[in-house]
């Protein structure tokens, strides 16, 4: 995970875990059983969220991997695609910019 995202899971993880502790003298078997759920959440939320990490990442570098192949298999294939992808992005964009500036 990245820096960020993992320094924020940290801080939300003791901020719950401070209000777990700060009402643990609360009486009530609605309460009892809500901290319950509440604690069982943060540490299956803690221990996936690892896991759910190491699978995105791991489809995204077989899906790199597998587009690097294909560029290197069909170069001049994949320039073309490439090039015709731009032209059309650029053709939209300027009819776009025409289309705004007409009507300024």
């Amino acid at each position: 995970m990245t820096t960020h995202t993992t320094n924020h899971n940290e801080s939300l993880a003791a901020n719950a875990r401070a209000l777990l502790d700060a009402t643990a003298d609360a009486v009530g078997d609605g309460l009892a059983e809500t901290r319950q759920r509440l604690s069982d959440t943060l540490d299956a939320a803690l221990d996936g969220g690892g896991d759910f990490y190491g699978r995105v990442k791991e489809h995204v570098v077989d899906g790199a991997k597998s587009v690097d192949e294909a560029v290197h298999v069909h170069p001049y294939v994949s320039v073309a695609i490439s090039a015709g992808i731009g032209a059309l992005a650029g053709l939209i964009l300027s009819r776009s910019i025409f289309r705004c500036a007409k009507h300024s």
